[in-house]
């Protein structure tokens, strides 16, 4: 894929018999990339989130601008609505704290969605709260958070809205600008399908200026997104920070061109699902559907389901020989990875022999614990999804 993009590069290495041969591999010996082409990706993804906002492509994984924003807006003396719906949202509260933020974590169970509603309560307890963290869709647990309309209820009580939407992005509709986002963070390697060595935030004028005012942001750090404002956006981008990761870069370019030739609306490699709803919300897509009407217990359902994840739950009766079965019939398949919890969420993965594999294993768990299981319907259903 890269072959256009550099030369290959060539060196000697010896043979038993002593002579030298050539050594030729395309990824190797790059040339470099330019700020120019770093700008250009920047500007597809920016476009991918529909924002006029400044977005940075940092160079590492998703967890590097999701710490660093956090780092960047939160300070002591400063109240954090953290919404906890899934994992992540625990890792966030534990950030803001770490901050000297004063936290209120709003918890609901792993299985339902955050309402406007809660959030709005929330904020009417606590008028202090400046800074709202929270998760689009959140993976582990198959959960979509209705982020239109808590985006609402944020920009009326005026705090700064953070939005994790690694998960989402590529599977649900991901519109910081129409939803009041002032931090929109993505990541490339879950629904789009690309790589997972660099993320993306998209940042607003009131957040740049939240960073600019807190003397504990980072500063001459990885995680400083203000350096990258002020020397990089605010520069031209016309040099870059340091070198970036040209494989991945152009993994993520190769990526978001996919999307832009299928269309965001597609129902392709890079979405889950097709149709979008004005106010945000999205239902569960076509794949995700096909799996879970073939599980015997489903995962969340309805407006609450997340198209990025597509879960099922074993649900009750199968506990025992449950977790042995998986991990027997399914040994080194990171999709089937159900906890001691008989409701833990199954997970399959992005393309058809993945989740082929982790019916397999559903199958076998659901047939020792004597339930009827029809693989070949299941096959035939992932099959057609696919198709």
């Amino acid at each position: 894929m890269y072959a256009t993009h550099a030369p290959r590069m060539r060196h000697a290495c010896d043979t038993e018999e002593g002579k030298p041969v050539t050594v030729t591999h395309p990824l190797l010996d790059l040339a470099p990339l330019t700020a120019a082409h770093f700008a250009s990706i920047e500007r597809r993804v920016a476009a991918l989130l529909s924002t006029e906002q400044d977005v940075v492509i940092t160079q590492g994984e998703a967890l590097l601008p999701l710490e660093g924003c956090i780092r960047s807006g939160a300070r002591a003396g400063s109240t954090a609505l953290n919404v906890v719906t899934g994992p992540y949202g625990q890792t966030f509260g534990n950030w803001l704290r770490d901050c000297g933020a004063t936290v209120v974590d709003l918890e609901v169970p792993f299985h339902t969605a955050v309402t406007a509603e809660q959030v709005e309560r929330a904020l009417a307890e606590h008028p202090e709260i400046d800074f709202v963290s929270l998760v689009h869709a959140e993976a582990a647990t198959g959960n979509t958070n209705p982020v239109a309309e808590i985006g609402e209820v944020v920009r009326a009580h005026g705090a700064l809205f953070y939005l994790d939407a690694v998960a989402s992005i590529g599977a649900e509709p991901v519109l910081p600008d129409a939803w009041g986002v002032d931090m929109c963070i993505i990541g490339a390697q879950k629904a789009m399908g690309g790589p997972a060595g660099v993320s993306a935030v998209s940042v607003s004028a009131r957040a740049w200026e939240r960073f600019a005012a807190n003397p504990a942001a980072p500063r001459r750090s990885y995680l400083s997104l203000l350096d990258w404002k002020e020397r990089w956006i605010d520069g031209g981008r016309k040099a870059l920070l340091h070198a970036p990761a040209q494989l991945e870069m152009l993994a993520l370019e190769a990526c978001v061109e996919r999307i832009e030739a299928e269309g965001l609306d597609a129902d392709g490699p890079a979405r889950l699902g097709g149709g979008r709803d004005p106010r945000g919300r999205a239902g569960p897509g076509r794949r995700s559907g096909a799996v879970r009407a073939r599980g015997e217990g489903r995962g969340p359902g309805g407006d609450d389901a997340a198209r990025a994840g597509g879960p099922g739950r074993l649900g009750a009766g199968g506990e025992g020989p449950r977790g042995r079965s998986v991990a027997a019939a399914d040994r080194g398949r990171r999709g089937a990875r159900p906890g001691d919890d008989p409701g833990q969420p199954l997970r399959g993965g992005r393309d058809a022999g993945a989740v082929q594999s982790s019916l397999a294993a559903l199958g076998a768990v659901l047939g020792e614990s004597g339930r009827a299981v029809d693989l070949e319907a299941a096959r035939r259903a992932v099959t057609g999804a696919w198709a």
